[in-house]
């Protein structure tokens, strides 16, 4: 049986899913239980002067509704980029396309991120999406994320993170309950939230995600975002 999750989402136990009318509500919801999820688009959009450059391919992997892959067009529309927004979820695609409709250099591929085929690009980035990925595929994605990248071009990603010890994730754990509760979710919602997501979202340390980079070859990586239990990375090849 489903359950309210919050912002008009419903989910059952085990069974989190994107797909249905989730894309209706997706970014309100978002941005009400992932801290400073805004905040995070606009240091993408900063990264992204670096390393976007005349005629560039860009990636954003799990691309949702499409709300950060408008903002970077947007930022870039004189560099004559293209961007390549990356969901297996057919809503959201369908949403994302009428969202960036005025944006011909966006375009949108209804795929797995695991198993898509990248072409050779300058920046890639990821919204706390690999998180939902199977741990047994996570190392290929990487790998393959190295391989695509040209010499010089960075991915940045964001994940929730895993506590490096048990008392630190049970502190952290409960200041992000108190985070969501003060933006208004109520303790069923919170709590049919988990259960929906329970080997739906398998999160990893810090330190494993940088061991994730480094083996697919990258040396030049480091922490762009730290909020409790929410981090981002970017990794230079």
């Amino acid at each position: 049986m489903k359950k309210n999750v919050g912002s008009k989402i419903k989910s059952s136990n085990a069974n989190w899913s994107f797909d249905g009318k989730v894309y209706k509500n997706f970014d309100t919801h978002i941005n009400k239980s992932v801290p400073m999820y805004e905040w995070a688009h606009e240091i993408g959009l900063d990264i992204s002067d670096f390393f976007i450059k005349k005629n560039s391919k860009c990636y954003d992997l799990g691309c949702s509704t499409g709300a950060f892959l408008k903002k970077l067009a947007a930022r870039n529309n004189e560099k004559k980029a293209n961007f390549y927004g990356v969901d297996e979820v057919s809503n959201m695609i369908k949403f994302a396309k009428k969202n960036c409709k005025n944006f011909k250099n966006i375009h949108f591929l209804n795929k797995d991120v695991s198993k898509i085929n990248l072409q050779k690009c300058d920046f890639i980035t990821s919204y706390y999406t690999i998180q939902f990925i199977k741990p047994s595929e996570r190392q290929k994605l990487f790998n393959k994320i190295f391989k695509s990248l040209n010499w010089g071009g960075a991915f940045l990603f964001f994940e929730k993170v895993r506590a490096p010890d048990a008392r630190f994730q049970d502190i952290m754990s409960l200041i992000y309950n108190e985070f969501k509760i003060k933006n208004g979710f109520s303790s069923s919602e919170i709590i049919e939230k988990s259960r929906s997501l329970k080997g739906v979202l398998d999160p990893f340390s810090s330190k494993e995600n940088l061991q994730f980079l480094k083996r697919a070859g990258f040396k030049d990586y480091m922490s762009v975002f730290k909020f409790i239990a929410f981090e981002g990375f970017i990794a230079i090849k």
